[in-house]
């Protein structure tokens, strides 16, 4: 049995209410459910950018002890950190904060990390992808326009790359897309295979 059709005797989970990782998850044509369970995102502050996307979807994962009592059960979780000139961007905690974000990203490149943990039985991977991201310069009015209209407020860094900000503002990406937007399915999609082909 090949394994797109092993895929759907899986109970895949991703936890994440991120409707960007939803819908990667449905365009690769991974069947899956949501379940999500609050979890801290805090982290030790001399943690580098790799370890800290590794270190908080392992949390998440840990909340899943249960599900994953489960046999067929299978638990996707991730974390997407921006990070600019050595410093994690956060997620804005308001229309302010947002504008200093884009303001500080604009017409410069930054890195965007996520981290991905997978677990199944007793078998953990993680793995995280990286990308570069260059926006062009952006005036006041660019910035103000995008954070009414699309409230990013959600979102790390102040942005989607997937919104109106990444049509016009984003110069060039190295990497993956995907990653930018949250979850780098193209390897999610490569360990599963690794994965089920293993069980």
């Amino acid at each position: 049995m090949n394994f797109l059709k092993k895929l759907k005797q899986y109970d895949i989970i991703l936890a994440s209410q991120s409707p960007r990782r939803r819908a990667l998850m449905e365009a690769a044509d991974i069947p899956f459910r949501t379940l999500v369970r609050p979890t801290s995102e805090t982290f030790p502050e001399d943690m580098e950018p790799v370890e800290v996307v590794k270190y908080l979807c392992k949390a998440k994962a840990d909340c899943f002890a249960d599900e994953l009592k489960k046999p067929d059960a299978i638990v996707i979780t991730a974390d997407t950190i921006v990070v600019h000139d050595g410093k994690i961007i956060n997620k804005p905690a308001g229309p302010e904060e947002a504008f200093e974000m884009i303001k500080t990203l604009a017409n410069c490149t930054h890195d965007v990390f996520t981290g991905v943990c997978l677990l199944h039985r007793d078998r953990e991977i993680v793995f995280y992808d990286h990308s570069s991201v260059t926006f062009r310069a952006l005036n006041e009015e660019e910035i103000r326009y995008y954070i009414d209209k699309y409230k990013p407020f959600d979102k790390a860094g102040a942005y989607g790359i997937q919104e109106w900000i990444g049509y016009v503002g984003i110069e060039s990406i190295e990497g993956s897309y995907p990653n930018v937007m949250g979850m780098p399915v193209h390897k999610v999609y490569t360990h599963l295979a690794g994965l089920i082909n293993y069980s």
